[in-house]
């Protein structure tokens, strides 16, 4: 049987025992159907993971003794930040998903130009949740003893000046590709658009912040893709995806 891997938000030690939160443990005793003296794995995105045994579990509340820790590590050299234009519904949450079990570091939603998602003052909060939780559950899933943070909802203009490393944006009219890139930097950042593309003025407002254009291929690529296929070609030139 499958270990099942949680992430859990609080400080962790070797034989302390823990309560988890509703969701975790509803999800052990109602999904998974786990019992008593199961093993569990648990990480709390601060290195590392803790092999752990369930010592109670009721309807109530589920109890889990830390019994090892292992200072195991699946995080890439690179740094990458992903800002990403905001899309509609399953296509943001897909693109974060994967991005997170690609090695993505941080995650911020940007509002640009071409945006067909409007959101209200009170529901950005909300939305920022829901899309940390589904980076939590891909990185339970892939392994990962980090969870990638997922950024407060910016403006497009803001967020570009702030960036630092190296810096490109995918734009289908550029005229050079990753590989032509010489990097040396251990912190990248990448900037994908919306489902309506970048704007011309967004194109310049990102070269003058010192982004590079580059294009994935003779291809437009949907926004969902593009951000993945970006993030495949990094890891590939300059992080641990090893294709040899």
């Amino acid at each position: 049987m499958r270990i099942s891997r949680l992430y859990v938000d609080q400080p962790l030690a070797i034989q302390s025992t823990i309560q988890l939160n509703d969701d975790s443990a509803h999800y052990l005793r109602s999904v998974l159907r786990i019992k008593q003296n199961h093993q569990v794995i648990l990480f709390n995105g601060l290195g590392g993971e803790y092999q752990a045994e369930i010592t109670e579990i009721t309807r109530k509340k589920v109890l889990v003794t830390l019994l090892s820790f292992n200072d195991r590590s699946v995080e890439s050299n690179l740094n990458i930040t992903l800002g990403i234009g905001i899309s509609r519904g399953e296509r943001m949450e897909f693109s974060i998903q994967k991005s997170v079990e690609l090695g993505v570091n941080q995650i911020c939603p940007l509002l640009t130009e071409h945006c067909v998602v409007q959101l209200k003052e009170d529901k950005k909060q909300k939305k920022v949740e829901h899309w940390q939780k589904i980076s939590q559950n891909a990185a339970e899933q892939s392994g990962r003893t980090v969870n990638p943070q997922i950024e407060n909802i910016e403006r497009f203009e803001s967020w570009v000046n702030q960036q630092s490393g190296i810096k490109v944006f995918l734009d289908p009219f550029a005229d050079i590709s990753l590989s032509a890139i010489q990097n040396k930097e251990q912190q990248v950042t990448l900037l994908a658009g919306p489902e309506g593309g970048f704007s011309e003025q967004e194109r310049e407002i990102a070269i003058s912040a010192g982004f590079i254009p580059i294009r994935l291929g003779p291809r437009i690529l949907r926004t969902e893709t593009a951000a993945l296929a970006a993030l495949t070609a990094v890891q590939i030139l300059w992080g641990d995806l090893n294709v040899e």
